[in-house]
């Protein structure tokens, strides 16, 4: 997971096709062709609906852009926002970079499979770690 700083974020990148997500807003109704980033909000550091939202882009509609978490975002939220399935984390501007980094490096590998990744036993038996595979889910 890749963290910036927040007042080192451009919001609005050049040549990219960017949402900005609201965090009561539906991410099954976006049209995601073209799409090469989006941008989820915590308003507040109590508000984990853009968790949902993350881990919904990347199973249920396999999306494989950027997904960015702005606003009130803390270290302590770091680790679950890397397995909801979000690449890039903005710091609120009283976080440090380094103990960021720390907390991610911390853990190398979790037994259970998340947004991104399968569980360890899967890799360990040769079975299938199709993560993205969303035959049979209803969206």
């Amino acid at each position: 997971m890749k963290l910036i700083a927040s007042h080192a974020y451009a919001t609005r990148a050049t040549g990219q096709n960017v949402i900005n997500l609201a965090n009561d807003a539906d991410p099954r109704t976006l049209a995601l062709a073209g799409v090469d980033r989006v941008e989820l909000n915590f308003p507040k550091f109590t508000d984990g609906r853009a968790f949902s939202q993350a881990y919904l882009l990347r199973r249920r509609l396999g999306f494989h852009g950027e997904i960015v978490a702005l606003g009130d975002v803390l270290i302590d939220q770091l680790l679950q926002m890397q397995r909801s399935g979000f690449d890039v984390a903005v710091l609120r501007a009283d976080q440090d970079l380094a103990l960021a980094q720390r907390q991610l490096d911390r853990f190398s590998g979790f037994y259970q499979g998340d947004a991104q990744r399968a569980p360890l036993f899967a890799a360990a038996t040769g079975a299938c770690a199709c993560v993205n595979n969303t035959e049979g889910v209803a969206a």
